[in-house]
């Protein structure tokens, strides 16, 4: 494989724009469900939040997806970004002046949940155009670098800090970091519209729509793959719904202050960040089957661990073993859907992936709520610790050999570059980690959410 090109300044901007919300998002996420605790203590209300952030990508992920391949897509990234902004920014306001309650937290999560349904679709979307299809695996590895760094690693602590402050503060944080986003995405130059914008006859919405799911449908790989990540998301949107009810207060089972909440997070995110620098040889040396084996054992293990111990420093290293696992997923997926993908599909391909992927998030949301409320916090964990590891079932599905022919059948349709040739040695030192790394790579843990 020849070594990718050089990144352009276009891809600076993005991966500054990228750095700068993806700390909103991981400041918000963790803020949230802190700030929710003001208002109750009911592990179904306190869930709820999670359900109302998620609930979008399994209601608009399709439309999104279809519009986000006929609209200009680094337009399409401004607005979703000036959008959480300004709604975030009022909550911040309406907390300021009395008028905080649970109602007010739902109504912003599910229209940041909105924005950012399109926003994550178009930025895995505009990649290939800002950097061609040569240059992914290093472009993904240095996005989703700063990604992990600042959604998981720097956003829960500091999420966690500034509710500790005020709610006010942990609220206009955020809106002040997409601002700041805005401003590095308005510095990319020059026209982001799919090629079928520009030269395909015009379609129906549902026409697009159909397109990408039967693209995806009939790629066993890439289903499969979708079906893993939306099962591991189900479990891990359960588990953390009602994990701060486990974690934070003198009365919860760990007894952490917010602040030592934030950190036990970010554990997560430094296994990540490890996993990443070591992505490129662990991958080369297991195979990639091998290598997404591991990232659900991990998750499993991750997912189980509260119910057999509150230690906090037991809990944080499971984090640190599920977010290095993380990362070897990422690394197989992400370039992957990338490269098999025709670029004037991306959009819609992705939005169908991530609607298995992430779609399953409010269900699972829904599903902590009334475990913990039936049977006790603690089933919680022990039910998405076994849904998790029941994947090791699938994983034959995706095995190298069909990894290596969706990759040639791709070459051969003339999806990607001539310089894009497919290994059989797995990712490169230089590629980083999909439904979420090298020590370079796109959105968060992408496929999978922690």
């Amino acid at each position: 494989m020849t070594a990718p090109a050089r990144l352009p300044r276009a891809f600076w901007w993005l991966w500054t724009s990228s750095a700068a919300s993806n700390l909103a998002d991981g400041v918000l996420k963790t803020a949230l469900p802190l700030v929710a605790l003001g208002f109750t203590t009911s592990p179904a209300a306190v869930a709820g939040l999670s359900l109302a952030l998620s609930l979008p990508w399994l209601v608009v992920a399709l439309p999104a997806g279809a519009l986000v391949d006929r609209w200009d897509r680094r337009a399409t990234l401004v607005v979703a970004d000036v959008a959480r902004a300004v709604v975030v920014a009022l909550l911040m306001v309406v907390t300021l002046t009395g008028g905080g309650s649970m109602a007010a937290l739902y109504a912003a999560a599910v229209l940041v949940g909105v924005a950012e349904v399109f926003r994550d679709t178009t930025a895995q979307s505009v990649l290939p155009q800002v950097v061609g299809r040569d240059a992914l695996p290093a472009a993904n590895g240095r996005l989703h670098a700063a990604e992990l760094t600042t959604n998981a690693f720097a956003g829960p602590p500091l999420g966690g800090v500034l509710v500790g402050v005020g709610a006010a503060v942990a609220l206009g944080a955020p809106a002040g970091l997409w601002a700041l986003a805005v401003l590095a995405l308005l510095q990319v130059r020059g026209s982001f519209r799919a090629p079928r914008a520009v030269d395909a006859p015009r379609t129906t919405l549902r026409r697009d729509i159909g397109e990408g799911l039967r693209f995806l449908w009939r790629r066993p790989v890439l289903r499969t793959l979708a079906v893993m990540v939306g099962v591991t998301n189900l479990a891990m949107s359960a588990v953390s719904a009602v994990f701060v009810l486990w974690a934070v207060g003198a009365g919860s089972a760990m007894g952490l202050t917010e602040a030592q909440y934030g950190v036990l997070l970010m554990w997560l995110a430094v296994g990540a960040v490890g996993g990443s620098l070591v992505a490129g040889p662990v991958t080369a040396r297991l195979g990639r089957t091998a290598t997404l084996g591991v990232s659900v054992v991990g998750s499993a293990l991750c997912l189980a661990a509260p119910a057999v111990t509150t230690d906090p420093l037991l809990v944080g290293a499971a984090n640190t073993v599920a977010g290095f696992g993380i990362a070897l997923w990422n690394v197989v997926t992400v370039s992957l859907r990338q490269r098999l993908t025709p670029d004037h599909l991306l959009g819609r391909v992705n939005s169908a992936y991530r609607l298995l992927a992430w779609g399953t998030m409010p269900l699972g949301a829904a599903l902590g709520g009334l475990i913990g409320e039936t049977w006790g916090l603690r089933w919680v964990f022990v039910v998405g610790g076994v849904v998790a590891g029941g994947l090791v079932v699938l994983l034959p599905r995706v095995g190298e050999g069909a990894l290596v022919a969706a990759e040639r059948a791709a070459q051969e349709d003339g999806v990607r570059g001539p310089d894009d040739e497919p290994t059989d040695d797995g990712p490169t030192g230089d590629e980083r980690h999909d439904d979420g790394p090298p020590a370079d790579e796109a959105d968060g843990p992408d496929d999978v959410r922690p």
